[in-house]
């Protein structure tokens, strides 16, 4: 399974480490660049989002496909993605990538239409599919399985500080320059990683590269991711009981079943079946998805509850976040040292079991929670999470043979996008099942004068993101006395959906039990000299 290692000849120059080019150092620096670029973009947009809005005169659903065009071609497409880069290399695919992304972001700053906007956001998740798989398949095919860990868990830690800078960095630039600048500052972060790339980046191959495209599976397989993910995105607005969630969530698995079927026909597949003989290949990516459906679902009413329970500007609420951010920042390289002495087993099963303690502290916070408390849990989700994000990534790429790196890779990065996609509708679903229980009787408990059922499903869908249902003109202790009861509401049903998330991440703790170190970690180690 893991073959030998040569490196595939480039028309120039030669793929032959020389100096700088190939050194593993210095490409874990060159893609991460391009990586901090992708994931501060998954969060420095949704600032900019009202006004883009404001700006574009676009309405509710074209303002929402901004976001989830970019999710869906994202998901989509980072398996196929990867199997690119097996075939080609991923030095070009991700070359390819950063170039792409880069352009189709300054396309978009400069758009005066929303439509615009949207069709270069699915640009965007496109580009990104390519270079995200890419760049865990250099790390792979340049560090030997002794540094491998400590460079994925400096990995980790530029996706969590990325990620934790772009509601900060997005607000700032929304408030003092322009929503344009959110998406031109992609174009000179482009130009700095295409240029290391460039001179940096060494191509990778194994003897054993595929050769041919599974063109079928790849239908198949983009059919089945296309319509879990959006089943998931539109359930909150459709219902699950809805007889279109229904069917894209049967045509999903009608897909996924056909292209499992096709997958042990076709010589050479999009994804070897074989690979999911490997137990801790398989449990890595369940975990992977789990870890992913409590931290994204539990951390998408954190938002609304800082921004609207406690009246925090996203900058604001963007600080308050540090403690996790920062100690996913801190953990991850301890985590990928740790992992590396003692293996991934007891890291993440001692990560999943700290993720599901602050799950259930953070079902403890109430409106009137302070900063302290709520950072002690925010600090021990980041503390919890940091090698869970190495361990698994690790777990799912160095059990995957070296000539499916890139496969491996994507499949990493959507079990993350599914995990997250499935505890934000899931959740959401708690959270809008607790409210619809509970939010007239407390209105009528409180004294409040009686609601029609059209008033009361309006302010329904407005508490279940915090949003107090005030009318204009109203006294300031009845206004106070509605902001109470919506509050408690919202914070009764982010409790609720927080204990479900603790339960998922005790699950995934379960499921971490069936890791271990990768088989294969070590392919790479023959392809560079540290």
């Amino acid at each position: 399974m893991t073959g030998q290692i040569t490196l595939a000849k480039e028309s120039s120059p030669s793929p032959v480490r020389s100096g700088l080019r190939g050194h593993p150092w210095l490409t874990l620096f060159a893609v991460a660049i391009g990586v901090m670029m992708v994931t501060l973009d998954g969060t420095i947009v949704a600032v900019a989002n009202p006004a883009i809005q404001k700006d574009l005169g676009a309405s509710l659903a074209q303002v929402q496909w901004i976001t989830n065009g970019y999710l869906l071609a994202l998901a989509v497409s980072l398996i196929t993605a990867g199997k690119l880069g097996d075939r080609f290399g991923h030095r070009q695919t991700f070359l390819m990538g950063i170039a792409g992304f880069g352009l189709s972001s300054a396309v978009i700053g400069l758009s005066d239409g929303v439509g615009l906007v949207i069709g270069f956001r699915v640009a965007q998740g496109l580009f990104g599919a390519l270079l995200m798989p890419a760049a865990l398949g250099l790390l792979r095919a340049t560090f030997p399985a002794e540094k491998l860990n400590m460079a994925i868990g400096i990995w980790g830690m530029v996706i969590g500080a990325s990620t934790a800078a772009g509601p900060i960095v997005g607000g700032l630039l929304v408030e003092h320059v322009s929503w344009q600048s959110v998406f031109f500052i992609n174009v000179p972060v482009g130009v700095v990683a295409l240029l290391f790339g460039l001179f940096i980046l060494l191509d990778h191959r194994a003897e054993n590269a595929p050769r041919s495209f599974d063109l079928p599976g790849i239908v198949l397989l983009s059919a089945a991711m296309f319509s879990l993910i959006w089943a998931l995105i539109k359930a909150a607005e459709w219902g699950w009981g809805d007889a279109k969630t229904l069917l894209f969530l049967l045509g999903s698995l009608v897909c996924f079943g056909l292209f499992a079927f096709w997958e042990t026909r076709v010589p050479e597949p999009l994804i070897p079946l074989g690979m999911f003989r490997s137990a801790a290949l398989s449990a890595g990516t369940v975990l992977m998805v789990l870890m992913a459906f409590a931290f994204m679902g539990g951390l998408f009413f954190v938002t609304f509850y800082l921004q609207n329970v406690h009246g925090m500007s996203p900058v604001d609420s963007g600080l308050r976040l540090l403690p996790l951010t920062g100690m996913m920042i801190i953990g991850s390289p301890l985590a990928g040292a740790a992992i590396t002495k003692v293996g991934p087993r007891v890291p993440l099963v001692a990560g999943m079991v700290a993720t599901a303690a602050a799950c259930f502290g953070m079902s403890r916070l109430t409106p009137d929670t302070g900063t302290l408390t709520m950072s002690l849990w925010f600090a021990l989700l980041g503390l919890g999470l940091a090698p869970v994000m190495v361990g698994a990534t690790e777990v799912i790429v160095g059990n995957a043979p070296l000539e499916l790196s890139g496969v491996a890779g994507g499949l990493q990065q959507a079990a993350m996008q599914v995990g997250g996609s499935l505890g934000t509708a899931v959740l959401g679903a708690v959270m809008a099942a607790e409210v619809s229980d509970t939010f007239g009787d407390n209105w009528t408990g409180a004294g409040l004068p009686p609601l029609t059922p059209e008033q009361l499903e309006l302010a329904e869908r407005g508490v279940q993101v915090g949003i107090a249902p005030v009318p204009p003109g109203v006294p300031e202790p009845v206004a106070q006395t509605i902001s109470t009861v919506a509050h408690e509401t919202f914070v009764s049903g982010m409790s609720t959906a927080f204990t479900c998330a603790a339960v998922v991440a005790v699950l995934a703790a379960v499921v971490a039990c069936f890791t271990k170190r990768g088989e294969n970690a070590g392919a790479g180690a023959g392809a560079a000299h540290i």
